[in-house]
């Protein structure tokens, strides 16, 4: 799922990626407004075993086609209408995903708030962490999608592990949402083509996913942002960089365990400047206080 296009990824000079990576540990980055360098989830069947997958290879695909999708028709789910699966699961890899993502056992104190903008909510989100130096000790800002905005989820990072009552959590530039190797719950998602305004529903074919950054070792996946240690979140084409973290434009859905699709995308990384930056590599002020414009479809 990532973006190829020429600006989700630069090329960051090797002086900076040493510092980023000292200062930051998991969550490492590209530049700062003062806080030092920025951080740029038994019937008569045939299947003896019940469990409903009679090749026995314990895939719950009965079809032995090893892709999950028991009648083959394209729809994991088995309810006909091409929705994503059911992402719900055990972590896979939950010891390395406390080191690896430096998760804390307390409550982030960032604000999140949501303004209505037409058939749209614009959120606010704070995922600044105490700055860059400060956010290897600091937790992630966990959220859900409702109906009046995008709401905080007062948990800390380990109780996440074991919760589904967030949809996505924010930390300097890294988001992920709640499922496969980020946690325990049934979100997916899946890149977009083309501009916000102008997508009204999710495409025929859309490539739905669960978080999937660590491979069958539990070894990171790295994301190719050149950023040690960082991972490849589903949705990391959200930013590129060019002295300073710019915006791609880049379009997510997301499926939800209450069966609500949302779109979003991530319309700044500053709270001011993000236009100077995307154009002419000014950094912006106020980094990691993010706002996000989000629909549901």
């Amino acid at each position: 799922m990532k973006n190829d296009s020429p600006n989700a990824r630069h090329p960051i000079p090797l002086p900076l990626l040493f510092v980023a990576g000292l200062l930051a540990g998991g969550s490492v980055g590209c530049g700062d407004d003062g806080a030092g360098a920025e951080d740029p989830d038994t019937t008569e069947t045939g299947d003896p075993s019940g469990d409903g997958d009679p090749t026995g290879d314990g895939d719950g695909d009965p079809t032995g086609e090893g892709d999950g999708d028991p009648s083959g028709d394209g729809d994991p789910s088995g309810d006909g209408d091409g929705d994503p699966s059911d992402a719900c699961s055990e972590l896979p890899c939950e010891d390395a995903l406390v080191l690896d993502l430096s998760l804390q056992d307390k409550v982030a104190a960032a604000e999140v708030s949501s303004m209505a903008d037409g058939d749209d909510w614009v959120s606010m989100v704070d995922a600044s962490a105490g700055g860059t130096m400060a956010a290897p000790t600091n937790p992630w800002v966990y959220m859900r999608f409702t109906d009046a905005g995008l709401d905080k989820v007062e948990i800390d990072d380990f109780e996440a592990l074991s919760s589904t009552d967030w949809h996505i959590a924010a930390k300097r530039f890294g988001i992920r949402v709640n499922s496969g190797s980020a946690g325990p719950g049934c979100v997916e998602l899946a890149s977009l083509d083309g501009d916000y305004a102008e997508i009204e529903a999710v495409p025929d074919g859309a490539a739905w996913a669960v978080e999937s950054f660590y491979d069958d070792s539990c070894a990171l996946v790295e994301d190719g942002s050149g950023l040690p240690g960082n991972p490849d979140y589903g949705m990391s084409t959200w930013w590129g960089y060019a002295g300073c973290v710019t915006t791609t434009g880049q379009v997510f859905a997301l499926a939800l365990d209450d069966e609500t699709t949302v779109k979003l995308t991530v319309e700044a990384y500053y709270a001011e400047g993000q236009a100077g930056c995307n154009e002419m590599g000014t950094m912006g002020t106020g980094s990691a206080e993010m706002t996000w414009r989000w629909r549901v479809l």
